[in-house]
C-alpha cells in the first residue's frame, strides 16, 4: 500500500491552519496557565510553605511532572511552539487574500453584487450627474471622501473608512507571537533564583529552585531592612536599601519595595521577605565588682568574647528571643521577641572558674551577684535580613510589546469598523428612466450601520430634492407682468 506523501502533507497542513485546531491549543494554554497560578509555584514560594501546603508524596509528584513551575516546563513550551506553528500557518493561508482584499478594493459593483447586496435602496433620478452629485454630497456630509469610479461608459462612486481593520486579526496574530516567542525565551534562557542578605551583606551568589547557584557578574549589597506596619500591628509593607556593587565600587542604589524591583543588566530583584536573623549586639555597661576600676562600655554579638582585665573575660553565649525555664533549664519557646533573655559567661582566671551571667537575671540558673563583674544592659540590636526574589528573564521585551500591541489589535478588532458604500447610476431600458442604487457593507456590528445607511438615504434624498422657488421668483413668472 502506498502512501501519497503529497497528500498527506497537504493534509497536515490544512489541519494545523485550521482555526479549530488554534482555538484548541490556545484553551489548553488557558488552562495550564490557570493551573499555574493556583499550583504554589517555585521559587516564588518558600520551601517551608511548599511543604505545609502538600504531602511530600503529592510534592513529588508536582515536581516531576512540572506543576511546580509550569511556566519554564518543556512541555508548555512545546505547547506554546506549537500555537505558534498554527497561528502562523492560519495567517500564511489565509493572509494573501487578505492582502488582496485590502490592497484592491471593489469599488464598482455588478449586477449580481447589487440584487445580493444588503443593505441596499433605489431613488428615483432626472439623470445620472444629479444623482451622483448628491450623492457627493451626501458622503461628504458624513465624513467620508467620495471616489468617482468609471467603468466604460458607466459611472458610479465609491467611499469607504477604516480599511486596515480588515488587518486586525493579524496584528492580533502577531502580538500572541510576540507574547509566546517571549515566554519561550525566558523558559529557555531566563532562570530565577533566591537571595538572602543581613543588612550590611554584601554576594553574588543566588540560590537556584534545584539546589545549585549561579554567580552575578556583578555584586548587591543590603544597606538597611525594614518594615511598615498598621495601627494594630500586622505588616503595611517591606523595603530594603540595595547597592549594586561592581569592580569594587557602588554603580547603582534603589529601595525597592513589593513591586518594585531594582533592576540591573537585566536582572531584577523583588522584595520577597523580611524578618530577624538571630543575630543580635548587646550593648553593655561592665563595673568591677570589688569597686575598684572604672567602668566599662562594651558591645557584644553572640560568640564574641571581650577582655575586661588581664584575668578576665566576658563572652556572649546564648540569646534567647522568648524564653522559659524548666528543671533548671532555659529553653527557647519562639522566635518571636516576646520575652527575650541573653546569657553571658564571666571567665575568671584569678578565682579558676565561669561565672554565668544573665538578663534578667534568672535567679535558678544565674551567677549574677558572684560574679566580678556587675553588667548593666543599656541596649539590644537586633539584626535582620532581606529576602529578594531575582530573576533573569529576557524574553519580557518582548512579552510586554505583544500585551501593547494585542491592545491596539483589539481595539481595531471591537471598535474600528471597516464601512463601504457604493453609488451606482441605473437605467431601465425598458423605460428609459434613471435610478440611483445605494448599496453599502460594515465587517461588524450591522445594526448600528443599518442604521447609518438609512441616515445616508435620507440625505440623499434631500439632496436630490429640488430647491423651492422663492415668493419673488413665482411673481415675477406670472404671465402678464
Amino acid at each position: 500500500m502506498t502512501i501519497n506523501l503529497s497528500a498527506l502533507g497537504h493534509k497536515m497542513w490544512r489541519t494545523i491552519a485550521s482555526i479549530q485546531t488554534g482555538v484548541v491549543l490556545l484553551i489548553l494554554v488557558v488552562i495550564l496557565s490557570a493551573v499555574g497560578t493556583i499550583v504554589l509555584q517555585r521559587p516564588a514560594t518558600e520551601p517551608d510553605e511548599m511543604q505545609n501546603a502538600y504531602s511530600p508524596q503529592v510534592l513529588r509528584i508536582l515536581d516531576a511532572v512540572g506543576l511546580t513551575d509550569v511556566f519554564h516546563a518543556w512541555w508548555f513550551l512545546g505547547l506554546l511552539l506549537l500555537v505558534s506553528l498554527c497561528i502562523v500557518a492560519a495567517s500564511v493561508d489565509r493572509f494573501p487574500n487578505s492582502w488582496r482584499y485590502f490592497s484592491r478594493p471593489y469599488k464598482y459593483p455588478d449586477e449580481i453584487f447589487r440584487r445580493a447586496s444588503h443593505p441596499q435602496k433605489s431613488l428615483a433620478i432626472a439623470d445620472e450627474e444629479s444623482g451622483l452629485v448628491a450623492a457627493e454630497r451626501a458622503l461628504h456630509s458624513l465624513g467620508f471622501k467620495p471616489e468617482r469610479v468609471v467603468r466604460e461608459d458607466h459611472f458610479g462612486i465609491f467611499a469607504e473608512r477604516h480599511r486596515i481593520s480588515e488587518l486586525a486579526v493579524y496584528i492580533v496574530h502577531a502580538s500572541l507571537l510576540l507574547i509566546f516567542f517571549g515566554t519561550v525565551v525566558d523558559g529557555l534562557w531566563g532562570w530565577r533564583g533566591y537571595l538572602s542578605l543581613n543588612e550590611g551583606q554584601t554576594t553574588n551568589i543566588v540560590q537556584m529552585r534545584d539546589g545549585t547557584t549561579h554567580t552575578l557578574p556583578f555584586a548587591i549589597r543590603c544597606d538597611a531592612a525594614g518594615q511598615e506596619n498598621y495601627k494594630d500591628g500586622t505588616p503595611k509593607k517591606w523595603w530594603s536599601k540595595l547597592a549594586v556593587v561592581e569592580d569594587g565600587r557602588d554603580v547603582q542604589k534603589k529601595e525597592i519595595v513589593v513591586n518594585d524591583p531594582l533592576l540591573y543588566s537585566g536582572v531584577r530583584f523583588y522584595q520577597s521577605s523580611y524578618g530577624p536573623n538571630g543575630k543580635v549586639k548587646l550593648l553593655l555597661v561592665a563595673t568591677p565588682s570589688s569597686g575598684s576600676g572604672g567602668r566599662q562600655e562594651i558591645g557584644l554579638a553572640v560568640n564574641d568574647t571581650v577582655p575586661l582585665d588581664p584575668d578576665t573575660t566576658v563572652r556572649f553565649a546564648e540569646f534567647f528571643p522568648d524564653f522559659a525555664i524548666r528543671e533548671g533549664q532555659v529553653y527557647k519557646k519562639s522566635n518571636y521577641m516576646d520575652n527575650p533573655a541573653a546569657h553571658l559567661v564571666v571567665t575568671s582566671k584569678k578565682a579558676g572558674k565561669d561565672f554565668d551571667v544573665w538578663f534578667p537575671a534568672l535567679n535558678e540558673v544565674a551567677d549574677n551577684s558572684k560574679a566580678p563583674y556587675q553588667f548593666q544592659a543599656t541596649d539590644l540590636e537586633m539584626g535582620h535580613y532581606t529576602g529578594l526574589q531575582v530573576s533573569h528573564e529576557p524574553g519580557q521585551w518582548g512579552v510586554w510589546s505583544g500585551v501593547v500591541l494585542i491592545g491596539v489589535g483589539l481595539a481595531f478588532v471591537f471598535y474600528v469598523v471597516h464601512t463601504r458604500f457604493w453609488v451606482v447610476p441605473v437605467s431601465d431600458p425598458k423605460t428609459g428612466k434613471c435610478s440611483l442604487w445605494i448599496g453599502g457593507s460594515a465587517n461588524r456590528n450591522r445594526d448600528a450601520f443599518e442604521q447609518r445607511f438609512d441616515h445616508l438615504v435620507e440625505l440623499v434624498e434631500k439632496e436630490l430634492k429640488p430647491i423651492p422657488a422663492s415668493p419673488r421668483q413665482q411673481v415675477a413668472t406670472v404671465p402678464g407682468n
